[in-house]
């Protein structure tokens, strides 16, 4: 969620109850919309703690304290993925103890090519790997730096295929990060951020091509 405004959530929650898919919504922060989320069966609640005052020594809070006040606010959740992917094992231990089940702090690009699975950290924390992240994308390809679309990346071979989109980059039909952060000031203004979405193809229209393809192979399956 990464504090975006309800109504940029909102506009993320449209799109993926028309597709009819689950998600899991990685919180950051209190507000009215979790009731929305957690209306819909499909949805699950996780939680996104951001552990970088602390590691720049510029926050009052123990890692501690960060993961308890989110696990109050979504007390269900048994997932965590945190701001910037921060991780070690004295935080993985501070997720078990908090009751999470599940981690999905490690990514290995698509382009990488590996099958990707699931596995059991020595403190029975179970890890998720993914492999294709709105932002990442948007940095490899200002680059110049060809990474499978989507679709292609929905199709290619086995494994689990986890997919990490942000509500402001879909709101935003990000193209690169440039649009982001010139926007940074008019982020709880949806009003005047809808007057910045990108007109061509960009985070939105990925997600779209995503649900289109998810939407084919099901259909696929069904005739076979």
């Amino acid at each position: 969620m990464d504090w975006a405004h309800d109504d940029v959530i909102a506009d993320t929650i449209d799109l993926l109850e028309v597709a009819d898919v689950p998600a899991t919504w990685f919180v950051t922060h209190n507000t009215p919309i979790l009731a929305r989320l957690r209306r819909n069966p499909k949805f699950e609640l996780g939680i996104h703690p951001n552990f970088n005052k602390l590691l720049t020594g510029n926050s009052s809070s123990s890692a501690q304290d960060i993961v308890e006040r989110l696990m109050n606010i979504v007390p269900e959740a048994k997932s965590i993925r945190c701001h910037s992917m921060t991780q070690s094992s004295g935080l993985l231990d501070i997720f078990v103890a908090a009751g999470l089940t599940h981690d999905v702090n490690h990514f290995i690009p698509v382009s990488v090519g590996t099958e990707l699975r699931p596995w059991v950290l020595w403190n029975d924390l179970i890890r998720i790997p993914y492999f294709w992240e709105d932002d990442i994308a948007c940095i490899c390809e200002s680059k110049g730096r060809e990474e499978p679309s989507v679709k292609d990346a929905a199709k290619t071979g086995n494994g689990i295929k986890v997919f990490d989109f942000h509500p402001i980059h879909i709101f935003l039909n990000t193209e690169n990060l440039q649009r982001y952060e010139q926007t940074r000031n008019i982020h709880q203004n949806p009003q005047a951020l809808i007057q910045h979405r990108f007109p061509g193809a960009g985070v939105r229209t990925k997600l779209l091509d995503l649900l289109n393809a998810l939407k084919a192979d099901s259909l696929n399956r069904t005739i076979n």
